[in-house]
C-alpha cells in the first residue's frame, strides 16, 4: 500500500510540472499568434524597410528599386513569411517570459540571479546581431552582388563585320524575385541575429561552472573551424558572406572568454574569503 501511496505521491509533482509547462506554450503561442497577425497586417510596410539597403545600393547605380513576383502567389508567400519572421521577433520577450515563469521557482535565489540578466541579455544581443547586419552587413552585401551585374559584352548585330552590322554592348541588369531576396535578407539577419547569442551562452556555461576561460582557450583551433562551418551553412554560397560573417562572430568568442575570466577572478577572491578555495589540479586546467 505504501508502494502505491509513493508512486501515486511521485506522479502528482510531474503531473503539476506538465500542466504549468502547458501553459506557458499556450501562453507563447497566443503571444505569437498576435504578433504575427499584427506583423501581417503592416507586412508591407516592413517589406518597405527591408528592401532600403537593396533600393539604396540600386540607387547609387542610377537603377529602379522594383523586385517582381514570379508567380501569382508569390505576393502572398511573401507576406506570411514577413509576419512569420515578425512575429517571431514580436513575441520573443513573451515567450522568454514565459520560459522564466517556468523554471523560477525551481531555481535557488542566487541561481535566478545568475541566470535573470542572461535572460534579459539574449534578446539585446539577438537585436544587435540583427541591427549589424540589416546596417552594416546587408548593405555591403548588396553592393558587392550587384557589381556582377554590370559586366558589358560587346556583340554584333546585322553581320558580323563593321560594314555589315553594329556593334552594341550587351549587358545583365538585376530584376530580382521579391521572395529570392526576402530569403536572402531574413537569412543574413536570423544568422547574425543567432550567432550574437555565442557569448550569452558560453558566459552562462561559464559561470554555472560547465566550463572554464582555460578550457575555451584550449580549443581556440576548433572553434575556428566551428565558426567557420556554421557561417558556411547559415549563409549565401560565398565566400565573401562567409568570411564578414566568421569576422563577426569570432570576436565574439573571445569576449566571452573575457567575460568568464571574470567571473572565475570573482568566485575564486569570494571563495578564498569563505575559506572554501580549493587549488585546481594542474591536469584539469
Amino acid at each position: 500500500m505504501s508502494d502505491v501511496d509513493d508512486v501515486d505521491g511521485s506522479s502528482a509533482p510531474l503531473i503539476e510540472h506538465l500542466k504549468e509547462l502547458r501553459t506557458r506554450v499556450m501562453y507563447s503561442l497566443l503571444a505569437f499568434a498576435a504578433c504575427f497577425c499584427i506583423a501581417y497586417y503592416v507586412s508591407d510596410e516592413l517589406f518597405l524597410v527591408l528592401s532600403k539597403p537593396l533600393c539604396t545600393a540600386l540607387a547609387s547605380r542610377m537603377q529602379e528599386c522594383n523586385l517582381v513576383l514570379i508567380s501569382p502567389q508569390e505576393g502572398f508567400f511573401v507576406a506570411i513569411k514577413i509576419a512569420t519572421w515578425g512575429g517571431f521577433a514580436l513575441a520573443f520577450p513573451v515567450v522568454g517570459y514565459q520560459m522564466w515563469r517556468f523554471v523560477a521557482p525551481g531555481l535557488y535565489r542566487n541561481e535566478k540571479n545568475a541566470f535573470l540578466p542572461f535572460l534579459l541579455a539574449s534578446p539585446i544581443m539577438f537585436a544587435i546581431g540583427a541591427a549589424f547586419a540589416y546596417f552594416i552587413i546587408l548593405p555591403f552585401a548588396f553592393d558587392f552582388f550587384l557589381g556582377f551585374q554590370d559586366k558589358q559584352l560587346p556583340t554584333w548585330i546585322g553581320g558580323k563585320t563593321a560594314e555589315l552590322g553594329a556593334q552594341v554592348l550587351a549587358s545583365t541588369k538585376f530584376q530580382g524575385s521579391a521572395d529570392a531576396f526576402l530569403s536572402l535578407s531574413m537569412k543574413f539577419i536570423m544568422a547574425f541575429g543567432l550567432c550574437f547569442q555565442l557569448p550569452v551562452l558560453l558566459t552562462l556555461m561559464g559561470k554555472a561552472g560547465i566550463i572554464s576561460s582555460a578550457g575555451l582557450r584550449a580549443t581556440r583551433k576548433y572553434a575556428v573551424i566551428a565558426i567557420l562551418a556554421i557561417a558556411a551553412i547559415v549563409t549565401p554560397p560565398d565566400v565573401v558572406s562567409q568570411l564578414i560573417l566568421f569576422l563577426a562572430i569570432y570576436p565574439l568568442y573571445e569576449v566571452s572568454i573575457w567575460m568568464i575570466t571574470r567571473f572565475e577572478r570573482d568566485r575564486e577572491a569570494r571563495e578564498r574569503a569563505d575559506g572554501t578555495w580549493v587549488e585546481p589540479d594542474e591536469d584539469d586546467e
